[in-house]
């Protein structure tokens, strides 16, 4: 099982970034947090890295069940998307929660991660 899920896309960064932003709001999630990976390794370490975006996406609702089931489960939360240039194009990967969640020995978050990546997938599907 592989522990994320992508597409490519022919369009700048920034038009990935804004339509993988709108795919996940129309899906339920917000945008908690959002971390220009490239800038931050140019201002703290010197580094040259091509363009590479995290997305942190929360869906409340799944999170408040998730956190219902595992109190926990907040060290894996929020759904970590990322959208990077690769080769020319421009990818868009997220997390599959399923897979992040399997060394939890809970059956109530195997439903709610379930009902996450079809979420999630759904989103990546649709930039």
């Amino acid at each position: 099982m592989s522990y994320y899920f992508s597409k490519s896309l022919n369009v700048p960064l920034s038009e990935a970034v804004e339509r993988t932003v709108d795919a996940l709001k129309s899906r339920g999630f917000g945008i908690l947090t959002r971390v220009d990976v490239q800038s931050v390794l140019k201002d703290k370490i010197g580094i040259d890295f091509h363009p590479y975006v995290i997305l942190g996406a929360c869906n409340p609702k799944m999170a408040y069940q998730a956190l219902q089931a595992e109190d926990k489960i907040g060290t894996m939360l929020p759904c970590n998307v990322i959208v990077q240039e690769v080769d020319g194009k421009t990818e868009v990967a997220a997390v599959d929660p399923v897979a992040s969640m399997q060394a939890i020995q809970n059956p109530a978050l195997e439903a709610i991660a379930v009902k996450v990546r079809e979420d999630l997938k759904a989103a990546v599907q649709a930039t």
